[in-house]
């Protein structure tokens, strides 16, 4: 499990590799937090290219970012899903929420 970051202009780019469950969410929460509370980015894109598995954690993940991101007028944006992934995704509904 890891979260590398890249900075452009007001972008925060999340790149996560490896699998999204409930013993590794909370550490993905952390990093990505502590990234976002320090830049608020108008942009946080979580780029799931790396993510080979992910359960119902990995919807909190985005839903609890989402949040803490719109709160101060920013947006975020879900990359890269692998079609399992990005199913999941749209099914539980994050799909209406503008993040694809």
């Amino acid at each position: 499990m890891s979260v590398i970051f890249e900075r452009s202009d007001d972008t925060l780019t999340a790149l996560l590799s490896g699998e999204i469950d409930h013993h590794t969410a909370a550490e993905f929460r952390e990093s990505i937090d502590r990234e976002v509370e320090m830049t608020k980015p108008a942009l946080l894109v979580l780029d799931f290219g790396g993510i080979g598995f992910m359960d119902s954690s990995g919807i909190g993940l985005i839903m609890g970012r989402y949040k803490n991101v719109t709160e101060y007028g920013g947006k975020v944006r879900v990359t890269n899903a692998p079609p399992m992934i990005a199913r999941m995704i749209k099914l539980a509904g994050v799909g209406r929420l503008d993040v694809f």
